[in-house]
């Protein structure tokens, strides 16, 4: 295992750790629940993320199929076949995320989750710093790819139906 990927796997730790703390403080509002799918796509993520789920696929006998509507081709009955791998994005569905637009902070939070909920009550302590961590993903997957001597540049994303090719 590489220094970055070892990395990777700590930053992950670090996001399942605030991310179930906020879950907890959020939980009155938060109807995320096995079979809530509606933000399960077909995201890009870096290489780092793409690997280790791509691996992690080669190991297991998980079967996917083309999705046609977008979907993430992970999802079966509405079950994440892949969750111990999920990339990042995933792991902080449902969280209200603070983040920096066009210069100005702006705050996404999913409608179900919220509906109840005024946005002047969220704060940077409740709230998922998602450039923070972005960012931290960002430089592990730029550190990987030099470990790896990949030819792919550092802003370089692969789509989750990718694994479809390689199968």
């Amino acid at each position: 295992m590489t220094q970055a990927e070892k990395k990777y796997i700590e930053l992950r730790e670090s996001i399942d750790k605030l991310s179930n703390q906020l879950h907890s403080l959020h939980k009155n509002h938060m109807q995320c629940k096995k079979g809530c799918d509606l933000c399960c796509m077909d995201y890009e993520i870096f290489p780092i993320e793409f690997d280790p789920i791509k691996n992690s696929i080669k190991r297991t006998n998980i079967r996917v199929e083309p999705s046609i509507d977008g979907s993430c081709i992970f999802l079966k009955d509405h079950v994440c076949q892949i969750y111990e791998h999920r990339p990042i994005i995933c792991r902080t569905h449902g969280l209200p995320l603070l983040f920096m637009n066009d210069e100005q902070w702006e705050l996404s939070a999913c409608e179900l989750n919220f509906a109840e909920f005024d946005d002047d009550d969220f704060t940077t302590e409740n709230t998922f710093p998602q450039d923070k961590f972005n960012s931290q993903l960002f430089m592990i997957n730029k550190e990987y790819l030099k470990e790896i001597k990949s030819d792919k540049g550092e802003f370089d994303l692969i789509s989750l139906n990718r694994i479809l090719q390689l199968k």
